[in-house]
Formats: C-alpha cells, sequence, structure tokens
C-alpha cells in the first residue's frame, strides 16, 4: 500500500485570503484567563499561530495567556498512551467552550433547591435521575393487525 502525504491544517480549513472573509473584531474582544476552558478550532483565513490538524476540534485548559495567544493544555493520544500537551495557538482560532455550561446551570439550581430546603427544614434529593418507564397502556389492535415476522428460508441457487 503506497503511503500518501496528509494535508496541512490549513489547506483543509481553506478560505479566500483576499479579506472577502474577515474575522469579527468581537474574536479578539474574548477575554481569556488561566483555567478557561477553550475549544480549539483551526481559522483558514489566519495561517499565524494556527494549531495543528490534530488538535482542530479539541478541548483543552488554558495555562498561559500573551498579547495575541494563549497556552493550552491539550489531551492527546499516542499509541497506547493519553499524554497532556502543552501548545500555543493564536486567539483566531480559539473559543470559550459551552461544555461546562450546563454543569454549572446545574450547580446554580441545587444551591437554591438547597437554600429553600434549608428555609423549610426538609430534605430534597439533588441527584440526577434515570427518565422513568412509560406508564401501562393498552395497544389498540383495530387498524394495526398483529404480524408475523419470520425470516425467509435459504433456497440454494445451482
Amino acid at each position: 500500500m503506497a503511503k500518501t502525504q496528509s494535508i496541512p491544517l490549513n489547506h483543509q480549513a481553506v478560505a479566500k485570503l483576499d479579506g472577502s472573509s474577515p474575522i469579527p473584531l468581537s474574536t479578539y474582544m474574548r477575554i481569556y484567563k488561566k483555567g478557561d476552558i477553550v475549544d480549539i478550532k483551526g481559522t483558514g483565513t489566519i495561517q499565524k499561530g494556527m494549531p495543528h490538524k490534530c488538535y482542530h476540534g479539541k478541548t483543552g485548559r488554558v495555562y498561559n495567556v500573551t498579547q495575541h495567544a494563549v497556552g493550552i493544555i491539550v489531551n492527546k493520544q499516542v499509541k497506547g498512551k493519553i499524554l497532556a500537551k502543552r501548545i500555543n495557538v493564536r486567539i483566531e482560532h480559539v473559543k470559550h467552550s459551552k461544555s461546562r455550561d450546563s454543569f454549572l446551570k446545574r450547580v446554580r439550581e441545587n444551591e437554591s433547591k438547597k437554600l429553600e430546603a434549608k428555609q423549610k427544614s426538609s430534605w430534597v434529593e439533588l441527584k440526577r435521575q434515570p427518565a422513568p418507564p412509560r406508564e401501562a397502556h393498552f395497544v389498540s389492535t383495530k387498524k394495526n393487525e398483529p404480524q408475523l415476522l419470520e425470516p425467509i428460508p435459504y433456497e440454494f441457487m445451482a
């Protein structure tokens, strides 16, 4: 089998470099702090500071912030191991992750539930419960006759 060369990310994430697809200024207005969880997404219009293609779509934690870039700790699988890699990426290729929003919302709800329960001096269940099974019901067979399902017998074609 012939070994084929892989395509660099700046060719995969192709964008016109003639200025017809400018980056919104809000990209540069975002504030990144140490400990923030961010998503890495290579933007084709800016090739400077672009992450390697193996980090495209990954989520990591910010450990360093500079004027135009951020340092991110990302997990990368290398053979049988998962290594915590430190990479530097320009802020055009990074955005805040929404993966933690639902958890933080649940924490706020739990805190309010605990406060209400404390005021009423009662106990409240904070654990998430799986969806219960459906209620018992009858299935009408008026327009839905039962069907017999069986495999088709094998016929040898000689």
